[in-house]
């Protein structure tokens, strides 16, 4: 019985997290490296929260609506909680989620589950076309 090591380019997610955020960025491919580098205001709202989270030594998830922020190895461990649209959704970074976005992780949508006709429906209405 093997066991499964989780590892980014190679990197266990101990060795990510003595990573400085310059070899991070040549780690990455170009879009996420262009899109940390032109990081908006709310990303770096989510960074400084994130850094006081973790001074502080808070374990409550951090709440936040910045879904397109990518996912750096100094989350590894944090919990978040992720706006959908409708309700915070809690998300546990690990290391093979790195260079993803933390919305891919909340869904937006629900999977849509048909059941029975609708009300004053016949039966047999229920296998036809909808045009």
């Amino acid at each position: 019985m093997a066991i499964e090591r989780v590892a980014y380019r190679g990197k266990t997610a101990t060795e990510l997290n003595t990573v400085s955020p310059a070899d991070y960025l040549k780690m990455v491919k170009s879009r996420q490296r262009r899109s940390m580098k032109r990081n908006g205001i709310d990303y770096k709202k989510l960074l400084a929260k994130v850094e006081k989270y973790k001074t502080k030594g808070i374990d409550k998830p951090i709440r936040t609506q910045v879904r397109e922020a990518m996912i750096i190895p100094s989350w590894i461990g944090l919990k978040f909680a992720v706006h959908n649209g409708k309700e915070f959704m809690p998300v546990l970074i690990t290391a093979n989620m790195l260079g993803h976005r933390l919305g891919e992780y909340s869904y937006s949508t629900k999977p849509v589950r048909h059941s029975a006709p609708g009300i004053r429906a016949t039966r047999g209405s229920k296998f036809l076309a909808v045009k």
